[in-house]
């Protein structure tokens, strides 16, 4: 029998940590498995943010997507994962990633080896967490037989890796827990896949015990043009920075987005910017009411996705997106698995 489907929903780091705290206890009562919050430089805190979610919740389990050893040293990152997995009663999944070059730039830290760094602050997680020293001499880590946890963890805390790159996507396979693969467009899978699975298969470990979230970008309404003025938005701010294999899928190229960047970036100008996104820039993410989001995640459930990461905007009314996904999205896909 295969896994039972799991969603999760995924936030910026952007809104007053109230809100969260809110649209939290609004998640669980959909049945969503999952309430990830990401941790961009120099907006709110996630793990303040998952702190005060956890206080008022009791099962959805939170996560970081995503940290990484960068801007926060590995000890610390030990330090807060242990901590936060206390409190929520053992619900806390450490989202880590390498960190992204433009973020790090602003604060001056290069982006020296990104992998290597990954890989040795996860192995050295690993120990922390089980309690053992983490005395490392690798590239990134120089740690002496004092790196230990001063406290006991109950459990080996699930390490998800944020990934775009193709070696990033094979270190899913090879050494988490999960994976938080984003996929523009959703139909991006097809290429993820095969490289998580490469990375499984060099390590020799069981693929179907890597909980692998397709993270996808929705906005859910009533109204078409509602649903589709917030991922407009998304689209016209990030749309320039997505690699080429991500937008020849959908038959656009970099230069498709210069006007729309220039705009944004020179003049300062989303709203028009948003208005100039095309019916194939759009693809990118899942626009429309609840039953479009359910046409198009069919499409994944078919490839083999057992884990739906809804990611944002998620609509113009989040509350509403939220309610639907409880009322109509996941109640059509438990249903299905169930039948299954």
């Amino acid at each position: 029998m295969g896994r039972a489907m799991r969603f999760s929903v995924r936030f910026n780091n952007d809104l007053p940590v109230r809100d969260y705290v809110e649209l939290a206890q609004l998640a669980e009562t959909a049945g969503v498995d999952q309430f990830w919050v990401s941790n961009d430089l120099f907006l709110r805190s996630a793990p303040i943010i998952l702190t005060a979610v956890a206080a008022a919740t009791s099962h959805i389990q939170i996560g970081t997507c995503i940290l990484n050893p960068y801007t926060v040293n590995v000890a610390e990152i030990a330090m807060l994962a242990a901590t936060l997995d206390e409190y929520s009663g053992g619900r806390f999944n450490l989202g880590i990633g390498s960190g992204a070059s433009d973020f790090l730039g602003w604060v001056g830290i290069e982006h020296d080896k990104p992998l290597t760094s990954l890989l040795e602050g996860i192995t050295a997680l690993r120990q922390l967490f089980a309690g053992e020293r983490a005395a490392i001499d690798g590239h990134f880590l120089r740690w002496q037989q004092e790196a230990f946890l001063r406290f006991d963890v109950a459990r080996q805390i699930p390490i998800y890796i944020g990934a775009m790159s193709p070696n990033m996507l094979r270190a899913i396979g090879s050494h988490a827990d999960g994976g938080l693969p984003l996929l523009f467009p959703p139909e991006h899978y097809a290429n993820v896949a095969p490289l998580i699975a490469e990375g499984a298969a060099s390590a020799k470990r069981d693929l179907s015990q890597i909980d692998v979230a397709a993270c996808i970008w929705c906005s859910i309404a009533d109204d078409k043009d509602e649903a589709e003025a917030p991922l407009r938005q998304k689209i016209a701010y990030y749309g320039h920075a997505m690699s080429p294999m991500i937008l020849s899928q959908l038959g656009l190229t970099q230069a498709d987005f210069n006007e729309i960047e220039h705009v944004v970036m020179v003049e300062k100008d989303l709203h028009r910017a948003a208005a100039m996104v095309t019916p194939a820039m759009l693809r990118i993410g899942i626009a429309g009411t609840s039953h479009q989001l359910i046409e198009r995640v069919e499409g994944l459930i078919e490839k083999g996705v057992t884990h739906i990461s809804f990611g944002p905007p998620l609509g113009p009314d989040i509350a509403y997106t939220l309610k639907m996904l409880g009322e109509v999205v996941i109640p059509h896909f438990r249903k299905e698995d169930s039948n299954g």
